[in-house]
């Protein structure tokens, strides 16, 4: 029962954490109604994710962890998500697991169980073990000593349970679990607690213990920054004297008896209702083909031309009102008793840069909705383990993969996403090459050209462009490979997990596509919007410049660079000065070319004038290829806490746009 907040109503803070592919996104989107508050950590530009809602006279507010299946130090998603916890304390900790693999899911409770956070267990997706797995929720409540919550997030089933959950967790203490190590380890563990002293930490010190004794890298910092140096260096003798004794590492000992302990659990709590046997899925026979080493690469590039071409053909239904509507707006607006000056800006400024740009935004949603689908029935996943061998093959981990996919909605989390490659080199690398990767912010230029010089073939055309940024990030990793001394070396494996395949939810879609496309709609009301009025500020001064845009300072810059393109087939003022507005924000290409000619509806003459479809098309290349867009060189700089990386992309990717472009038109111009 939703409630509006009352004076009388309690707070409690609630931290959602789980495995990636677990279902936690979707229980956040349940539990807010898929309302949220989207900012960084502090520090760090991993995203975070806030929601609230009211139930039962609380308010209950909902901060989203990042994916992890762990809690060391070892990758900053496990370090926030930590942190949080014993820094921040939130009163309940909802963990979400996976009941179709509940020995991997229930590792990440038992930590967080270790830590002594009052915690809810949620299993997830129990649809999916009907009729395999039968679950003892009330022996596995005693046992556990916490709540456990049954759901099935995508119709909504045992949310409201959940909320109930949550409200009785946070009125109770829970006793921190003690997990048995056995006679050594638990003697060492002892003796650290007893050397930390009176050491003031947020963590309890037995977690301290096992943590210096698998050696966390910020746990041992912090501890010796405290002046508890012998703790530290009784943890190392530890390890050594277990791993001469038993000849087992004993961070490997540990983990070992944590899933002894969850195995336990399970064979109390479970029974299994078939044999293995029968026990092929259908998510197995799906795999039969579509991870096929000869069908695998063919069946996601036909998965990817679909998603392009279906985005065309439904976007383009809704991109004509969004045009017809800013045409009225601006002729309303110019029929309004206003200075010229204050009419031209709105008009030719404002209406037509910005409105050139939103014409776009159905396709924009279109494709994240298909993408956002790909994620959620599991099939992305099988395109990164598809394609590992062959990104192997050219010097690239497969984990690379995964990065280069999320740069199909945008560069910039697509290069943070880089933290979960553990090896720096491999992790620099792909960082490197992710701007080639086709975002969605070149899209509206895409719709905008094709749309005028291969309306046939628009899905193919884009789909081109698509493949030639991915080909080009593949060969730019080969030569950084074989050039630069420091990404020289071994190539980490690809080892993940392939989740089951499950019918998603179309809420959980909209609301992803929805929350992207807010994003795209924040840029065109800021970065774009400033970009537009810089370019008509530019158009408009000095103010004497009569009708024509020669002799305004924006002609006076593309004349200048203009030359530069001329051999790549589009050496005029006009492209030069949406290119160099590129930078700011892809999206911003198109919208000075509607400031340029005056509105969205004047594009396809004015371009016509001046492209053909080949120069046309080596535009686009351009487009793809030349220089990241600001924010993107900033994330590259961030990332690698180096300027030198970061000019270095913004040079390289330069040379290669412009080197293709030029290729592209000359070789075409002899062809053709």
């Amino acid at each position: 029962m939703n409630e509006t907040l009352t004076t009388k109503e309690r707070t409690i803070r609630v931290a959602l954490i789980g495995n990636p592919n677990s279902g936690k996104s979707t229980i956040f989107n349940a539990l807010t109604g898929g309302h949220a508050r989207v900012g960084n950590w502090p520090g760090v530009t991993v995203e975070k994710k806030e929601g609230k809602f009211h139930f039962e006279n609380h308010e209950i507010i909902l901060t989203d962890l990042p994916g992890t299946y762990s809690l060391t130090s070892f990758s900053i998603d496990e370090r926030i998500a930590r942190d949080f916890i014993v820094k921040e304390k939130p009163d309940v900790v909802v963990v979400i697991a996976d009941a179709t693999n509940i020995l991997r899911s229930l590792y990440l409770f038992v930590l967080i169980r270790e830590l002594g956070a009052n915690t809810v267990l949620v299993l997830n997706m129990i649809d999916m073990i009907e009729g395999k797995i039968e679950i003892n929720k009330k022996n596995l409540e005693e046992i556990l000593n916490v709540p456990v919550v049954l759901t099935i997030a995508l119709k909504g089933e045992g949310i409201d349970e959940l909320k109930k959950a949550i409200i009785k967790a946070s009125s109770t203490k829970q006793q921190t679990l003690r997990i048995d190590y056995g006679e050594d380890i638990e003697k060492w563990v002892s003796e650290i607690e007893n050397r930390l002293g009176n050491y003031q930490t947020p963590y309890n010190k037995r977690f301290i213990a096992l943590s210096l004794l698998q050696g966390d890298l910020q746990i041992i910092e912090e501890v010796k920054s405290e002046g508890f140096e012998e703790a530290v260096n009784l943890a190392l003798h530890a390890s050594s004297q277990f791993e001469n004794k038993f000849g087992i590492d004993i961070e490997e000992k540990i983990v070992e008896n944590r899933y002894g302990f969850i195995e336990s659990v399970i064979k109390q709590t479970t029974r299994k209702l078939r044999s293995i046997e029968e026990r092929i899925t259908l998510s197995d026979k799906i795999d039969r083909f579509v991870t096929n080493k000869y069908l695998g690469i063919p069946i996601f590039a036909l998965f990817m031309y679909i998603t392009f071409e279906l985005t065309f053909k439904i976007g383009g239904l809704f991109a004509d009102y969004i045009d017809q509507f800013f045409g009225l707006i601006s002729q309303l607006v110019s029929r309004l008793p206003l200075p010229e000056l204050i009419s031209s800006f709105l008009t030719d400024g404002v209406i037509s840069g910005v409105g050139s740009v939103l014409v776009f935004l159905p396709n924009i949603f279109i494709l994240f909705m298909f993408l956002s689908f790909l994620e959620d029935v599991g099939y992305m996943a099988r395109a990164a383990f598809v394609v590992d061998k062959l990104m192997y093959a050219i010097g690239l981990p497969g984990r690379s993969f995964i990065s280069l996919i999320l740069g199909f909605g945008c560069n910039i989390p697509a290069i943070m996403s880089t933290r979960t490659i553990p090896e720096e080199r491999d992790r620099l690398l792909t960082i490197l090459i992710n701007p080639f990767i086709s975002c969605s912010a070149r899209l509206p230029i895409y719709i905008m050209f094709t749309s005028i010089f291969f309306k046939e073939k628009q899905g193919l055309i884009v789909f081109s462009l698509y493949a030639l940024g991915i080909i080009v990030a593949i060969l730019s990793a080969k030569l950084f490979r074989s050039t630069i001394p420091s990404l020289k070396g071994p190539i980490s494996p690809l080892v993940m997990e392939l989740p089951p395949y499950r019918i998603p939810s179309l809420k959980g879609i909209l609301i992803h596509a929805s929350e992207r496309s807010r994003e795209f709609l924040k840029k065109a009301g800021t970065i774009i919007f400033a970009g537009v009025v810089i370019v008509w500020l530019l158009s408009t001064i000095p103010l004497n410049h009569g009708e024509s845009l020669k002799g305004t300072y924006l002609w006076r810059i593309g004349s200048f660079f203009a030359p530069i393109f001329k051999w790549a087939g589009f050496g005029f003022p006009e492209a030069a000065i949406a290119l160099i507005f590129g930078v700011i924000a892809k999206e911003l290409v198109v919208g000075t070319f509607g400031t340029l000619f005056g509105g969205e509806e004047n594009i396809p003459q004015a371009l016509q004038s001046l492209f053909t479809p080949l120069s046309a098309y080596a535009f686009m290349v351009m487009s793809l290829l030349y220089i990241p867009c600001i924010a993107s060189i900033g994330a590259i700089y961030r990332e690698t806490g180096s300027v030198k990386w970061a000019i270095f992309s913004t040079i390289y990717s330069l040379i290669v746009g412009y080197s293709f472009a030029l290729l592209i038109y000359r070789l075409g111009s002899l062809i053709l």
